[in-house]
Parts: structure tokens; C-alpha cells; sequence
């Protein structure tokens, strides 16, 4: 049953009482947006998992960053790209969307911080995020295109958090987002 510009939605929040004219439209692309987010992340987190094989080039990079102590960063190393690769099936499969969107927002919240606290220290290394980390030639950092790239992937990551919704998701199938 389609609602007409004068009923309410039981489905929406507020009864679907207050849609904006555009409202409509946005429901018709929403789904399909939250699913190419979901795609592009998935690819994203796939591709900078495999760049970190073998690990040794992960505890590497981690290690550049003179966070952690020798056994930390090892295990962050090994850990990092199975983590990555998880949320990457995730995604792809789209099961928990709105959980690991905010789990991939938070992963690269710590990416920032990590290339901000080098960047502050004046180190001069390559972040690793895609398996070249270590360190590099003065004036060789990117820091603020690492950053700026990181603030898009939350962006994406933003979308699948608040607009889970999607077609070909597991969540779909289990009734979880209609």
C-alpha cells in the first residue's frame, strides 16, 4: 500500500507525517547508494588487507609509526589485514551493515590519528595503509592526502552506518532492513 503526500507511513519514524517532496525519490535511491558504498568499502578494505601480505609487511608499517612496543606491533601487523579482510566480507555480503560501518568509520578514525601523531612527531614515513608503509625520504609524505582519503572512506562508511538498507544483504534477506 503506497501512502498518498496526506497519510502516514507506521513504518517511519515520525508516522512518515513530515516527508520532504525529495523524500520519495531518496527512498527509491537510498538502497541502491547504501549498496554501492558497501561494494566500493568492501573493495577498499579487501585490496589494503591483500597490499599487507605477508604480514610482515603489515609489522612494518605499524612499526614505522613508534607507537607500540615490538610485540604490539607485531600483532597488530598480523591482525590488521584479517580484520580487514572480515569487515570487507561483511560488507560485501551485507550482514550487520549498520555494525560494521560504524566498526570501519572507527578503523579509520584510528588510521587519522595514527598519521596525525607521525605527522606531529615529524616522522617520515609512508602510512601502509596499502602494504608500503615504512619509512620514506623527507618531503615524500602525503600525510594530508592520507587523511583527506581517510575522511572519504568514513564518509562512505557514514552511509552504510545510518542508511543500512540495501539490496543483496544478508540483513535484507533476514528481515533486519525492508
Amino acid at each position: 500500500m503506497s501512502t498518498g503526500p496526506h497519510e502516514h507511513d507506521p513504518d517511519e519514524p515520525d508516522g512518515g507525517a513530515a516527508r520532504a517532496p525529495g523524500a520519495a525519490r531518496w527512498d527509491a535511491v537510498q538502497p541502491w547508494a547504501t549498496l554501492a558504498c558497501r561494494v566500493a568499502l568492501a573493495g577498499i578494505l579487501a585490496f589494503a588487507a591483500y597490499t599487507k601480505l605477508p604480514p610482515a609487511l603489515s609489522i612494518q608499517s605499524v612499526e614505522a609509526y613508534q607507537l607500540f612496543p615490538s610485540g604490539i606491533a607485531e600483532f597488530i601487523g598480523i591482525t590488521l589485514p584479517l580484520l580487514e579482510f572480515a569487515l570487507a566480507l561483511l560488507l560485501l555480503i551485507g550482514l550487520a551493515t549498520r555494525y560494521v560501518g560504524a566498526a570501519t568509520a572507527v578503523l579509520m578514525l584510528l588510521f587519522i590519528a595514527g598519521i596525525i601523531s607521525a605527522w606531529a612527531r615529524g616522522l617520515n614515513i609512508d602510512c601502509g595503509c596499502f602494504g608500503t608503509g615504512g619509512t620514506v625520504e623527507p618531503g615524500e609524505t602525503a600525510y594530508g592526502v592520507d587523511i583527506a582519503r581517510d575522511i572519504g572512506f568514513i564518509l562512505l562508511a557514514g552511509i552504510v552506518m545510518i542508511w543500512p538498507r540495501s539490496p543483496l544483504s544478508l540483513d535484507r534477506v533476514a528481515g533486519l532492513y525492508r
